[in-house]
């Protein structure tokens, strides 16, 4: 089956336009959610609107309202919505171009997938796509969706693209409240080319798959035992040691001379036993609390 849209449009460029399909690029249907239940009858609640005034009311019974003053509020129905249309509902024109790198990380938001709407669009998508390949640019845009204009910046990935929606800036904290009071400082030189030694020692190539969700493994774990009718395993808290002096404890790291570490998989066995894993734990935890003081 092939997977639902969110968006149908066009990309433009200048004259030049595509017709295009938007899908996310991300899926939460792995999560483990929880159900609110009741405690003695273990009925699944209910979340039903209640009006103050009239109780219970139907969902078929609710209407958008804009709080323009305190508890006052102005009713915005669907022809409402429908009648601020503007070029972005339905084209992502493009505007400008910029390098790679040159968006901020902490402005970037949700990603999708971008792929041509149907044959004739093919060409079209293509040229662009290798355009933005070879110059090694992403193109600013502007979108729609949920009711809500966002700029997005888009780039090739594979045979396709990726669109990548901005935040605007006034969502962005600033840092001066948090790092207003961190002094720049001058680290000594023996301390400062240990840890750059330690950093060069465990650095590889990023891939995601090495970096599973252990917490997510392990309430599946807990979940599973409890199924069993198995009482939960308590983890051991880790040993934090006593490093207090910081050159001792970057020496130290840097002389484990381990590679980088890398999380367990789904697909590797189940975890020892209780008894054997509380008691490799401590040994573990102490080299682990040695690397997190560097």
């Amino acid at each position: 089956m092939a997977p639902r849209a969110s968006w149908k449009g066009y990309l433009r460029l200048s004259l030049v336009s595509c017709p295009v399909r938007l899908y996310p690029a991300t899926s939460s249907s792995e999560r483990i959610t929880f159900n609110q239940l009741h405690k003695d009858t273990h009925n699944r609640i209910n979340m039903k609107p209640v009006d103050p005034e009239l109780g219970l009311v139907e969902r078929s019974d609710l209407v958008k309202g804009y709080e323009y003053e305190d508890k006052k509020y102005i009713v915005i129905d669907e022809a409402d919505l429908e009648s601020v249309r503007i070029e972005s509902n339905h084209t992502m024109n493009i505007e400008a171009f910029v390098d790679e790198g040159s968006v901020d990380v902490i402005y970037q938001d949700a990603p999708y997938y971008l792929a041509p709407d149907g044959a004739m669009a093919e060409e079209t998508f293509i040229v662009l796509r290798e355009a933005l390949r070879r110059s090694g640019k992403l193109a600013i845009a502007r979108l729609v969706l949920s009711s809500r204009e966002r700029v997005i910046a888009i780039g090739p990935r594979e045979t396709g693209m990726f669109v990548c929606t901005l935040r605007n800036p006034n969502e962005v904290r600033g840092t001066a409240e948090y790092f207003g009071n961190i002094p720049v400082g001058s680290p000594e030189p023996e301390m400062l080319q240990l840890a750059e030694a330690l950093i060069q020692q465990k650095t590889t190539t990023f891939d995601p798959k090495n970096y599973e969700d252990r917490y997510e493994i392990a309430l599946m774990q807990m979940i599973r035992e409890k199924l069993k009718g198995h009482k939960p395993i308590i983890a051991a808290p880790p040993d934090r040691g006593n490093v207090i002096n910081l050159m001792d404890a970057l020496k130290a790291s840097l002389s484990q001379a381990k590679p980088p570490a890398k999380s367990k998989s789904k697909t590797e066995p189940a975890a020892e036993p209780a008894a054997k894993s509380a008691a490799a734990k401590p040994a573990a935890a102490k080299k682990t609390t040695t690397q997190k003081k560097a």
